[in-house]
């Protein structure tokens, strides 16, 4: 079982009592705008949650709606009613308990702070198998220019 799984089932299953979180609010609402910066307008519905601090620090989901509106746009023979054409809807969970949201609020460097923040973002969408084409050749490459210096 895999990080992902244990964030599904932990959904499922609510606990009693709700996760402290390791941000102050005031820290959430501060890095909030920064995170929502390097997201494409409209593509991404950003979500700050306090899971367990061992579970993801980015993780994408598909709205169910548009993953089952495509399903059976692909599989109707067409497009029903337009579906076929909307664009890519994804939300961003971010957990605000894990060390890497942390490290990306102490990071100075804006431009760090920024590449931190879309490294993380690209290997969440890796993860489901969302990124392909350009992005994925610009994650590739930015991450091989990482590794040579």
């Amino acid at each position: 079982m895999n990080l992902l799984d244990n964030l599904k089932i932990d959904k499922l299953i609510q606990k009693e009592g709700e996760q402290p979180s390791k941000l102050t609010p005031e820290q959430i609402e501060s890095i909030k705008p920064v995170i929502e910066e390097c997201l494409e307008k409209g593509k991404f519905t950003l979500q700050m949650e306090n899971l367990d601090s061992t579970d993801s620090p980015f993780t994408i989901t598909v709205p169910e709606f548009m993953r089952r509106m495509k399903e059976m746009s692909a599989t109707g023979g067409g497009g029903f009613m337009g579906m076929d054409n909307m664009p890519e809807m994804y939300n961003l969970i971010v957990n605000t308990n894990h060390d890497l949201v942390s490290k990306i609020m102490d990071e100075k460097d804006e431009a760090a702070k920024k590449m931190m923040i879309e490294d993380a973002k690209d290997l969440a969408m890796i993860s489901q198998n969302l990124l392909h084409g350009e992005s994925l050749t610009n994650f590739v490459e930015r991450n091989f220019s990482k590794l040579s210096k």
